[in-house]
């Protein structure tokens, strides 16, 4: 009885192993690789998309302290020139100088701003309302009012 042919074995970290298994191990190390890239891509991706939203809420934060700060500076302006408040309402604005320039400012911060001033000469009350649009964030609004009476 003829003896079977020996199948060759190496050795690998100590055990041995057969050519049938070896063959079968083949492109392991390839698919290995080419799944770290692709969850190292996906990592990339995320925090590309972390940086663009971190970008947008900075600016849509900027929009909100500049529309914070022209208000105020608006109501400023108004108590300083108390005795023509009724010169500060929106349609009276554009042609009053100091709430003009204010308007000119507001234009040149926010974008696709608007405003609205009402104001109440019974009490005093002013209730300014503040508008812009940001591309792909859509609209946004600032609104304050205060009480202002004429300095005697």
């Amino acid at each position: 009885m003829p003896t079977p042919p020996r199948v060759r074995s190496t050795r690998r970290h100590g055990v041995r192993v057969s050519p049938h298994v070896q063959q079968q191990q083949r492109g392991v190390v390839l698919i290995e690789g080419l799944i770290a890239i692709l969850i190292f891509s996906i990592a990339v991706l995320g925090l590309v998309g972390l940086q663009v939203s971190m970008s947008r809420a900075q600016s849509s934060a900027k929009y909100r302290i500049d529309a914070s700060n022209l208000a105020a500076d608006l109501v400023g302006t108004i108590w300083a020139d108390s005795g023509k408040r009724t010169s500060y309402d929106t349609a009276g604005c554009p042609g009053h100088p100091p709430c003009k320039a204010w308007s000119d400012r507001l234009k040149a911060t926010l974008p696709a701003s608007s405003y609205d001033i009402v104001f109440d000469s019974a009490t005093g009350d002013f209730n300014i309302t503040l508008r812009w649009s940001v591309p792909n964030e859509g609209a946004h609004q600032f609104v304050t009012s205060t009480t202002i009476n004429p300095n005697l």
